[in-house]
């Protein structure tokens, strides 16, 4: 039996009574066709159920239809709200996603990168960078290169766009939250390898050192893995059998869920006798038992205002910083002392 050939866009010419060039033409979008001409080619197109060979239309037009995609993990549900705003938003400008997941990682971070930029990606954007432990002169040689957009990454490199929630905002709001509900003694669960992390432990150290409270910082290691959730409870169950807080305001709601299943463990009521609060507002927030009181990140925003300044700078638009707000969702797991 004869194998089926996929249609060419020779086929399509002379299905069409046009050139292969008009072909082109209709396909890429790149020059003026007459109606009637561009009706015919669309026609022999659907009937051929022709599919435009993607490398050969890049490499007429020197343009990438792709933008690449670096992520620390695939675990923590934050990130895949990010991706779904930059997918819906790459995907109106006639562009694609390609992933790679660094697996919080700086080295692999770094290996993600090159990996991407040997595909002729048009541009790329970082979720959560590791600037802190990674070299500057690497993410200011790939900007150089092509246009590279930062989320939540805060460490500032020359040539890079950066679209941020206000994270340092968001901390305060929680704790403010918290110490106007009478709580004093306020725990601080964070991870490691992330700008988001500092960047929340520094704005918590400064409320701290403003309102005379003791610090308490707790590290849980990798917060973005599959084993976040097991390892908040794990760490948490042990500082509650030190010393209760009051209060505990948690990095990402992964952590979150690990401390309340630390403090059901450990014999507390949430809130009556501890309060949590999270951080992200990913869906895993509004499920639990009880619903968590987080921080909204506006995870769809920050991928669709990344997509934008992405797009933005492949046009060849300046390099552009964006900072969106955070809001507290109030649900049932923080209560006055």
């Amino acid at each position: 039996m004869e194998e089926k050939k996929n249609a060419t866009v020779v086929d399509v010419a002379e299905a069409a009574g046009v050139s292969v060039a008009t072909v082109s033409r209709v396909v890429n979008g790149n020059y003026p066709v007459r109606p009637a001409t561009r009706a015919r080619v669309e026609e022999a197109i659907r009937q051929l159920h022709y599919v435009p060979n993607v490398q050969a239309r890049e490499l007429n037009t020197r343009r990438s239809s792709a933008i690449g995609v670096v992520v620390p993990g695939l675990y923590n549900m934050f990130f895949a709200e990010v991706i779904g705003g930059i997918e819906e938003g790459v995907r109106s400008a006639g562009l694609s996603l390609l992933l790679n997941c660094a697996q919080n990682d700086p080295m692999q971070e770094m290996d993600c990168v090159r990996q991407l930029v040997t595909r002729n990606i048009a541009g790329l954007i970082i979720i959560s960078p590791n600037t802190k432990d990674i070299d500057e002169n690497f993410y200011s040689s790939i900007a150089r290169r092509l246009p590279l957009v930062f989320i939540n990454g805060y460490h500032r490199v020359p040539g890079v766009s950066y679209v941020a929630n206000d994270e340092a905002g968001g901390t305060r709001k929680a704790l403010r939250h918290l110490y106007e509900g009478g709580h004093r003694q306020i725990l601080f669960l964070c991870g490691e390898h992330s700008d988001s992390y500092t960047v929340k432990e520094e704005a918590y150290r400064a409320f701290c050192e403003e309102y005379e409270l003791t610090q308490r910082i707790v590290n849980i290691g990798e917060g973005n893995s599959v084993e976040t959730v097991q390892a908040a409870e794990k760490t948490m169950a042990e500082e509650l059998r030190r010393e209760a807080p009051t209060a505990i305001l948690c990095c990402n709601d992964l952590m979150a869920s690990g401390a309340l299943r630390a403090a059901s463990g450990a014999g507390l009521s949430v809130p009556e006798d501890i309060s949590i609060v999270g951080f992200d507002n990913v869906l895993l927030s509004r499920l639990i038992d009880p619903p968590l009181t987080t921080v909204d990140q506006n995870m769809k925003k920050l991928g669709l205002a990344a997509a934008h300044v992405l797009c933005q700078s492949i046009q060849g638009e300046s390099v552009q910083d964006v900072e969106l707000e955070n809001t507290l969702v109030l649900r049932k797991t923080t209560a006055p002392l």
